[in-house]
Order: structure tokens, then C-alpha cells, then sequence
């Protein structure tokens, strides 16, 4: 229970961070200060500037906006096509119920980073296009686990009681079975959170993800990547946020899991 309130509270934490960013942020995320380019975390600028003079903190805070945004966005639209496949193969019959499966066993089959780096390359990398990509090869394991909740509930009484009665295919689930399911539906929902964020990441880490100017936590790594030994603050501070975040995710999920079991 404590590991659930210190997960929830730093995760709670970063999200504050960006939508208070406007106010928290000591200057504007873009501009330019020649003058002091690429200087050391000092009491003017808490994290340094970058290769232009821009600070560090600021970026940091109006990335957290961008990185948490395209995590928890294309945690919704995994979640939503995930529960609408899982749903379908559980109640839809047997021959619809081995397609579905075999679909989503072939998805998983593809590397999603791999599928994602080509999509983005060919389409435009705006934010709600990397959204909509993301979210699309995240819904394989909300998939499963609504099919699985919802295959061990169907025979329960209560909804064979509701079928009894003349109750829809569509109402049993989104009135009976899914509400009860919706808790293992969550755990799985709230990993898919930290997918999204690394998922982001790595894309804005080639290059082909958030481009600049906007700041994202990935898209300042790959401006970092070549100045790692001479400005290493440059990436410590995004890449920090990266894994604090990602981790308060995780083990969110995996407190929640637990406490089901």
C-alpha cells in the first residue's frame, strides 16, 4: 500500500509538473540565449542550456506536457480498440473468437518499435498522429486480458440471469461484464501508460518522433546524443524524468495487479 501511494504520488507529481509548466517554467521554452550556450546547471538556469542557450528546466517541464500527453492518450486509444477486440472475441463465437486471437498474436509478432520507426518516416510525426500510432500497436494486451476476464465471466449467474431475461449480446457487455472486468482491464491500461512514454521517446530519439521546436523528453536526448561526454546534464535531466515516470507507472500497474490477486 505504501509502494502504491509513493507510485501514485510521483506519478501525480509529474503530471502537475506539466500542466503547471507555464507557470513553473522560468522562461519561455524557446528562447534563445547565445550568451550563455550550453553552460552548467548554476542558479540562473537549474538544469543548464542547450546548444542555443535555451534552458534546460523550462524544456524539461514543457517536455513533461508532450511525453505524458502521447502516453496517456495512447494508453486511451489502446485501451479503447484493446477492450473492443477483447470483447469481441469473447462473446462473438469461436470462429470469431480464433481470428481475433490469431490477429492479435500476429501483431504481436511485429516489433513495435520497428513497425512505429517506419510509420512515422513515411507519415507526418505530428503529436496526435504519433498518438493514434502508438496507441494502435499498444492494444494487443488489453486485448487479452478483457478476453480472459470476460471468458471467466460469462457463465457467472448473474449474467445468466441477464440473458434470461431478454438482455442484448451488447448490454450484457457494457452493463454486466465489462464494469467487472474493469479492473484487470486498468492494470492493464495503466503499463500501457509507460509504453506510450518509451515508446515516444525512442521514436523522438531517432529523429522521427516530436520534432523540434517542440520540446519532448525524447526529442532532447537525440539533440543530446552527441555532446554525452562534454554536456552530460544535456541528457541526465530528460532522461531522469523518463525513468522516474515510467517507473512510477510501472509499479502503479504492478500494485494494482497485486492488490487484485
Amino acid at each position: 500500500m505504501k509502494r502504491l501511494g509513493m507510485a501514485g504520488a510521483v506519478l501525480a507529481a509529474m503530471i502537475a509538473m506539466a500542466a503547471l509548466a507555464q507557470w513553473l517554467a522560468p522562461y519561455a521554452p524557446d528562447a534563445l540565449d547565445l550568451a550563455n550556450r550550453r553552460a552548467m546547471p548554476s542558479a540562473a538556469h537549474w538544469f543548464g542550456t542547450d546548444e542555443l542557450g535555451r534552458d534546460l528546466f523550462s524544456r524539461v517541464l514543457y517536455g513533461a506536457r508532450v511525453s505524458l500527453s502521447v502516453g496517456l492518450l495512447s494508453a486511451l486509444v489502446a485501451g479503447f480498440i484493446g477492450v473492443g477486440v477483447g470483447a469481441a472475441s469473447a462473446t462473438a463465437g469461436r470462429v470469431a473468437d480464433g481470428v481475433l486471437m490469431r490477429l492479435t498474436d500476429a501483431v504481436l509478432s511485429v516489433p513495435r518499435l520497428l513497425l512505429l520507426m517506419v510509420a512515422a518516416a513515411v507519415l507526418d510525426p505530428s503529436i496526435p498522429m504519433l498518438v493514434l500510432l502508438v496507441g494502435m500497436v499498444g492494444w494487443m494486451e488489453t486485448a487479452r486480458v478483457t478476453r480472459a476476464s470476460l471468458l471467466a465471466l460469462r457463465d457467472q449467474e448473474f449474467v445468466l440471469a441477464a440473458q434470461a431475461i431478454g438482455a442484448s449480446t451488447l448490454r450484457v457487455v457494457l452493463t454486466h461484464l465489462l464494469p467487472v472486468a474493469a479492473p484487470a482491464i486498468a492494470v492493464s491500461a495503466t503499463l500501457a501508460v509507460g509504453r506510450g512514454i518509451l515508446l515516444e521517446s525512442a521514436l523522438s530519439f531517432f529523429g522521427i518522433g516530436v520534432q523540434p521546436p517542440s520540446a519532448s523528453w525524447g526529442n532532447m536526448l537525440y539533440q543530446a546524443q552527441t555532446t554525452m561526454s562534454t554536456e552530460p546534464w544535456l541528457a541526465l535531466f530528460p532522461g531522469a524524468c523518463i525513468f522516474v515516470t515510467v517507473a512510477a507507472v510501472n509499479a502503479l500497474g504492478e500494485q494494482m495487479a497485486q492488490r487484485r490477486s
